[in-house]
């Protein structure tokens, strides 16, 4: 019996006997039958995501695929605000188990969401977002204007 057979009959052994396991079934329903913590997991994998796709965007070297990986960003940005009412209803529920202390934590975190998913980069400029778009330009010094045209009417 040669070693590759020996590894293949020990994995076979291990997947039939897998559901005896209690450390990974504690792993696999580490929030038991809290919605909130399930959704927040989610939530908080979903901006993860987002980050690590903004990192890219930002190292791209293409600059299409830098606009495109840019505008999924913001997608991902929308979506996650859209998704806001959720954990937000859940916050407030009663969850068996949980004593004083932590019952007060989900909505503090839920508070926390809105700021860490604006705070994604998405490759839109720092002054478009601070006036909404409507920025004028720096003015030109040499532009002079003459105030001194006769209007008659």
């Amino acid at each position: 019996m040669s070693f590759i057979d020996i590894l293949f009959r020990v994995d076979e052994i291990c997947k039939k006997y897998d559901k005896y396991d209690m450390d990974k079934h504690r792993e696999l329903n580490a929030y038991g039958d809290d919605a909130f913590a399930q959704l927040y997991a989610c939530v908080k994998s979903d901006i993860e995501a987002a980050l690590h796709k903004s990192e890219l965007a930002a190292m791209e070297k293409n600059r299409a695929s830098g606009t495109a990986m840019n505008a999924e960003v913001r997608r991902i940005k929308a979506r996650l605000m859209d998704e806001l009412p959720k954990p937000k209803k859940l916050a407030h529920k009663k969850v068996k188990g949980l004593s004083k202390e932590e019952i007060g934590i989900p909505p503090d975190l839920v508070l926390a969401l809105p700021e860490r998913i604006q705070a994604i980069p998405d490759g839109t400029t720092v002054a478009a977002k601070q006036t909404g778009g409507w920025a004028g330009s720096t003015p030109n010094k040499n532009v002079k204007f003459d105030s001194s045209v006769n209007q008659s009417c």
